[in-house]
């Protein structure tokens, strides 16, 4: 008896301090709104992401465009040495060389100067004096090789030909127009300094046939051959020159005199060290 009493006590005190739970069925879990429901945030800064842009503090310098921009153009005396100022000058066709070319083996027309005054090139002269090199070097290596051979005596290769010819044309053709450049301008007749590179640079085409003629053996053969080709030259440069200079007053003659006699000294140089082949 007494234990049937005490049981139902218990059952009664366990039934009062747990009460039943309902079965709650299917229960919603919110969470508090963050920046976690979406990756990357929104407003971040700098993380990987198609549409977010550097940090501030990020050096930009990389991402700027650097074409078309005032900015990164050299200004003053720098643009000589940037590569980009000279581009124009090298933007020309073949059609346009072989034009040029054309031109200076006709000297009295006297037109080259107008035709290139709009667009003259840096990218003959260059190749002019660089083919010159090349002849002068090669013909003048050729006929020595050939004497020594037919007179049995040991050759030896002189490479002070191609640094010689190298001085000569490169230096030629650069020291030469910068001097008339000052001249002109001090006489109040000023000339574009790439035109007058370009004038120069061309004039100097008729030489290369020149120095392939001083392989015949005959020494008066060779000295009308520089002589020819050393008036052609001269009388192109002159002459192209000579409506412009007329501009720097009465002595205006003189300067194109100069221009002239320079160049005839340049085909007797070239006679003398080039053209004359001694074994």
């Amino acid at each position: 008896m007494m234990s049937g009493k005490y049981t139902s006590i218990d059952n009664q005190k366990v039934s009062g301090s747990v009460p039943a739970v309902p079965d709650p069925g299917h229960v919603a879990v919110r969470f508090a709104d963050s920046n976690l429901k979406t990756f990357p945030p929104s407003d971040a800064k700098g993380k990987i992401s198609g549409g977010s842009g550097p940090p501030r503090d990020a050096d930009d310098t990389f991402s700027k465009s650097t074409l078309g921009s005032d900015d990164s153009q050299p200004s003053g005396w720098f643009k000589m040495f940037s590569v980009a100022s000279y581009k124009p000058y090298f933007d020309v066709d073949t059609s346009d060389v072989l034009e040029r070319i054309k031109d200076s083996l006709f000297p009295f027309r006297g037109s080259f100067n107008e035709k290139t005054s709009s667009n003259p090139d840096l990218y003959g002269p260059f190749w002019i004096c660089t083919t010159l090199i090349f002849v002068a070097a090669s013909i003048g290596t050729f006929v020595t090789y050939v004497a020594h051979k037919l007179k049995k005596e040991q050759w030896n290769y002189d490479i002070n030909l191609v640094t010689w010819s190298a001085g000569l044309f490169y230096g030629y053709v650069t020291v030469v127009p910068l001097g008339l450049y000052v001249i002109l301008k001090y006489f109040s007749a000023p000339s574009g300094l790439v035109q007058l590179l370009c004038l120069y640079g061309y004039s100097l085409f008729i030489f290369i046939p020149a120095l392939c003629l001083s392989v015949v053996p005959l020494d008066i053969f060779r000295w009308v051959v520089a002589g020819v080709a050393g008036f052609m030259s001269a009388t192109f440069v002159a002459l192209n020159l000579r409506a412009h200079i007329k501009n720097a007053g009465e002595r205006w003659f003189l300067i194109v005199a100069a221009i002239f006699l320079l160049q005839l000294a340049l085909a007797v140089v070239l006679k003398i060290y080039l053209f004359t082949v001694s074994v």
